[in-house]
């Protein structure tokens, strides 16, 4: 009687502990509020949203005339970064008076599952810690899909895009193979909904949105192409009416050249729409 009392607890103890773990992957549930700790190139902040790590590195100053925080929304927090390569661009923008905050949602590839994270994290910022309502996104080699698809679904939600070699093209990296169990499809199926989910596809409302930007890429990039990329966003984007300058960078391809992270046009380009934005 007490070894099968017993075998009824164990089974019951398993069956919430199961349960307990399938809302968390889900989402239904917060994960425990224990701050993580995350190496950034500035010290800041780092806390939890719906149980994913984000940081947030603060200006430096406040401006007088913002009744909110500016801000820039850096892409992507993974493991490592934002790195030291940032730490210039960074310091110059919380010199300006703008913080800079992201969430590190994965290896999500631009999938909805980021997304919603991405959404977390805008909530948490505009709502309860008075934060700007649109951020200048900043993405950095593939977190230029995370940023640009959740731009595309939220235009009326940042002021500009900037990106250092950002990733535009899902079929150009990292190829619909590897997105797409990041996306729960198989590549066939990625494939047949491309257009759906790929950036380059998805740029009419910013357009529409009237959403300026501006990305730098190395024209021997061979990991994410110039081409395929960067250039096709502002072929398209031209088509669409809308604003968009490339920097070449000369000779350089996928790498840590000092001339991706002190551009000075591109950090002028942020900070002017990170100060003007609401």
């Amino acid at each position: 009687m007490v070894s099968s009392r017993l075998s009824s607890r164990l089974v019951l103890f398993l069956q919430v502990s199961l349960l307990g773990s399938v809302m968390a992957s889900l989402g239904w549930v917060r994960a425990e509020t224990t701050a993580p700790t995350k190496t950034l190139p500035i010290p800041g902040e780092t806390f939890l949203v719906n149980g994913r790590e984000a940081f947030i590195i603060p200006a430096k100053r406040t401006n007088s005339k913002h009744h909110r925080t500016p801000w820039v929304w850096y892409a992507p927090t993974l493991p490592g970064l934002p790195d030291k390569e940032e730490l210039w661009l960074f310091t110059r923008l919380t010199e300006a008076g703008i913080a800079i905050a992201g969430i590190d949602v994965g290896e999500s590839f631009g999938s909805p599952a980021g997304r919603v994270g991405f959404s977390a994290l805008y909530e948490e910022l505009t709502q309860r810690r008075n934060f700007a309502a649109r951020p200048v996104l900043l993405g950095r080699s593939r977190g230029g899909l995370m940023t640009l698809n959740w731009a595309a679904e939220n235009p009326d939600k940042l002021a500009a895009f900037a990106g250092i070699y950002p990733v535009c093209n899902l079929a150009s990296y990292p190829g619909l193979a590897k997105a797409a169990p990041a996306y729960d499809m198989s590549a066939a199926q990625l494939e047949a909904t491309l257009t759906e989910h790929n950036p380059i596809d998805r740029l009419a409302p910013l357009a529409r949105a009237r959403i300026p930007l501006l990305m730098v890429h190395g024209d021997v990039d061979t990991l994410v192409p110039l081409e395929d990329n960067s250039l096709a966003v502002r072929s398209r984007y031209f088509a669409l009416g809308g604003q968009c300058r490339v920097i070449v960078a000369h000779g350089q391809g996928h790498n840590r050249w000092a001339g991706f992270f002190q551009n000075e046009e591109l950090v002028g380009f942020v900070i002017e729409h990170a100060l003007r934005a609401p």
